[in-house]
């Protein structure tokens, strides 16, 4: 949570208006003036109660929390790592051992770096600290797609077709003397690149980290249309466009209200099919399907849906960041409904996925 001096002014004016023993009015005043997301209401009652605890108890709630949170096996409480990282920031660091007489000698043949460990690292268990190195590394990924043939043509001395319409404008100009046969080649383009993804509760994680990808992406491509759902579907295309990363996601919040909310997965592929597939999938469209599949109206309408989406574009991959688990299984009538209509399924959970999906978009694949 990012609170600048002008929040920190807000709240101390809120606490003079209010019954300072009273703890649910504290609460309100704080909550009225510092939180900007709604997802953050779950992070501040946490904090909230843990800064009121006994000092011990709370330095004891903190390494519980941090290592609940280093569990990625587990899904831990929203922010828990973070919370807990920043109440133990404020105590004061134990003195430093004495130094030894004899340093040790650590042989270091077998570890692993600090960044192939972000590499494999899954967003649910980052501190906030690995976040922001993981959206420095997102920032740096290229999203190659092979070039697809268009209609149009363009002149080339050395094109492989020969333009039988302007070699004969350019006789007539030189009055009927034939000098040169002209030729053209046909202009070659990445195709659009289409992303729709999932906000609600199981998926805000990711799609907190996600966005940096999508915000990169759109920022070094042209062609690039953005989809946000939850209960409902946005276009955050045209917020995505802006330089600024800040000033693109706080545009987006803005925008989006149904931040970890429910899933209406079938309803959302429905309304894009129905407003927005003949606009951005035309030309072999390649459409990312960011989601996990877990629909509240378990799985009602979403095979057609999916359906006439994979029919609509050149290829559709599914990313789910459920497939992190070794022992993934379809259970889920939502998943079962979608599996079959897509083109690819994937896992995207982590810097090494994502590379992964790059490596696989960059590849030629026959028609």
């Amino acid at each position: 949570m990012q609170v600048g001096p002008g929040d920190a002014l807000g709240a101390a004016e809120a606490l003079t208006l209010i019954e300072l023993g009273d703890r649910a009015s504290v609460r309100a005043a704080l909550k009225a003036t510092l939180l900007r997301r709604h997802e953050q209401a779950e992070i501040f009652d946490a904090a909230f109660e843990l800064f009121w605890r006994d000092p011990e108890r709370a330095a004891a709630a903190a390494a519980f929390a941090l290592m609940e949170a280093q569990k990625p096996e587990e899904k831990s409480k929203p922010g828990g790592r973070r919370i807990a990282e920043a109440m133990a920031g404020d105590r004061p660091k134990p003195p430093p051992p004495p130094p030894e007489e004899q340093p040790r000698q650590l042989d270091a043949a077998m570890t692993v770096s600090e960044r192939e460990r972000l590499q494999t690292m899954d967003f649910e268990a980052m501190s906030a600290a690995e976040i922001n190195a993981a959206k420095q590394e997102i920032r740096r990924l290229v999203l190659p797609l092979d070039e697809r043939p268009t209609r149009r043509f363009r002149t080339d001395p050395l094109g492989p077709r020969v333009d039988m319409r302007a070699t004969l404008r350019a006789t007539t100009r030189q009055g009927g003397e034939f000098r040169a046969i002209l030729r053209r080649r046909r202009i070659t383009r990445p195709p659009p690149l289409v992303a729709i993804c999932d906000i609600s509760g199981s998926m805000a994680r990711y799609a907190q980290i996600l966005l940096h990808f999508l915000h990169a992406v759109t920022n070094d491509r042209e062609r690039v249309h953005s989809f946000l759902f939850g209960t409902r579907l946005s276009n955050i295309t045209r917020q995505l466009k802006h330089r600024d990363p800040e000033i693109a996601f706080e545009m987006v919040s803005h925008m989006v209200p149904d931040w970890s909310g429910g899933t209406r997965i079938g309803e959302a592929l429905e309304d894009f099919n129905r407003h927005w597939g003949r606009r951005v999938l035309g030309q072999g469209a390649v459409v990312l399907l960011i989601t996990d599949g877990l629909d509240r109206e378990g799985g009602r309408g979403l095979a057609e849906a999916t359906d006439r989406l994979k029919r609509s574009c050149r290829r559709l991959i599914w990313l789910n960041p459920l497939l992190r688990y070794a022992g993934f299984q379809p259970k889920s009538q939502g998943i079962k409904a979608m599996l079959p209509h897509v083109h690819e399924f994937r896992p995207v959970h982590n810097l090494a996925s994502l590379r992964e999906l790059i490596e696989a978009l960059g590849e030629k694949k026959r028609r």
